[in-house]
């Protein structure tokens, strides 16, 4: 009995990565596509992200001003005089930068994703068909055996048709119409 169950168990977990290996390819698949000038920007994007890169901005402002002001302290001119151009022109074009890295960024994963979706769309529609022929022929076995009790059931004759995905569409937009009216 427990052997079944391992051997259950191992076909299962075949599956499992039989599927991670797919999801894997399809990333790699993504990833190979990118340009290498792409691939900087998101390396780049993935540094201003990182909380060491917040921490030493942050360290170096401050900095920035305390040396400034220590400078200026001891009788001498300032470098950056209050209230602090050349740091605020660094800040800016800081962030000037980051928001054009998040955008590059964000755009290609807004690609990836909409890949995705269209490609889980395309699955469960699949799926969806393939649980009604299911039905269907249950419904057809059920009818064939001399004996099981012979019923109606409006669930499993509704549940026979394939979906229609523009009519399921159309509900939508007419429920969110429905909603903001």
């Amino acid at each position: 009995m427990v052997n079944r169950q391992n051997s259950r168990l191992g076909k299962a977990l075949d599956s499992v990565n039989e599927n991670l290996n797919k999801v894997g390819r399809l990333t790699d698949r993504e990833e190979r596509r990118a340009t290498p000038l792409q691939r900087s920007i998101e390396r780049v994007c993935l540094l201003f992200g990182h909380p060491l890169y917040f921490a030493t901005f942050v360290v170096a402002c401050i900095c920035w001003v305390s040396v400034d002001m220590l400078i200026h302290h001891f009788r001498h001119v300032y470098f950056d005089e209050p209230p602090f151009f050349w740091l605020q022109g660094i800040i800016t074009c800081n962030g000037v930068l980051i928001t054009m890295a998040v955008l590059i960024r964000q755009n290609r994963l807004a690609q990836i994703e909409e890949k995705r979706g269209h490609l889980e769309l395309q699955v469960n529609l699949l799926a969806e068909q393939k649980a009604a022929k299911i039905i269907q022929l249950l419904e057809e076995l059920r009818a064939d055996l001399p004996n099981i009790k012979q019923r109606h059931d409006p669930d499993a004759n509704r549940m026979q048709e394939s979906p229609d995905p523009e009519s399921i569409i159309e509900a939508l937009e007419e429920r969110d119409a429905g909603r903001r009216g």
